[in-house]
């Protein structure tokens, strides 16, 4: 059976980190937020890991050229040779998803699916404001999720029309969002051998 490449979307209070967990428990998936990147790329003094790191002190954002070349660099790891992966936070533009999908195809590879986790904004508001943190005022966190929502836009437009989005219900328990996750894994990635499957058939003619 060949390993899950997926991404996982979704806004802040989605329960996306909690979801992440399950799905790698579940399909042995490597989990991979752009944080662990950055910070595992900076602790081995990388090249591009020091790049990073100067660029982050000077409280400047990191190029999508550096992400791109941490995500090349971690798609060489054995743990996601042999378990394949989970995006988390990576691709964030189309420019990072146009290079994800070159990445991928340098090794041969197709992502299987992208999973936006759908939870209405008054919902992620609430949550968010439960958590009693300095920075989570009202205004705040409609800034942030603001601009979630204009950045993303063009990224679910580019997984749309790649036949790779599936937007999952995120209300719910832990274990039905789960359940609806797990089904669109299934349904994807069983569209995908059988599309496989007619392409190569078309090519032995």
């Amino acid at each position: 059976m060949s390993t899950l490449k997926m991404v996982i979307l979704g806004r802040q209070g989605s329960g996306k980190g909690t979801q992440s967990l399950l799905i790698c428990e579940a399909y042995g998936a490597i989990h991979v937020s752009t944080g662990e990147m950055l910070r595992s790329a900076v602790a081995q003094a990388s090249t591009l890991g020091l790049q990073a790191q100067q660029i982050m002190e000077s409280g400047s954002l990191v190029s999508d050229e550096i992400m791109n070349g941490l995500v090349a660099e971690r798609f060489n790891h054995r743990d996601i040779t042999e378990h394949g992966v989970l995006l988390d936070g990576f691709p964030r533009t189309v420019a990072q998803a146009n290079a994800l999908e070159s990445i991928l195809e340098g090794r041969g590879q197709d992502l299987d699916i992208a999973i936006n986790l759908d939870v209405p904004l008054d919902i992620v508001t609430d949550r968010m404001l439960a958590r009693s943190r300095k920075d989570d005022t009202p205004e705040a966190i409609k800034r942030r999720l603001d601009l979630y929502e204009k950045e993303t836009e063009p990224l679910l437009d580019w997984f749309t029309s790649r036949n790779l989005l599936h937007s999952v219900d995120g209300v719910g328990s832990e274990t039905e969002v789960f359940a609806r996750i797990s089904a669109s894994i299934a349904d994807n990635t069983e569209a995908s051998r059988l599309s496989a499957s007619v392409d190569t058939r078309e090519a032995q003619r």
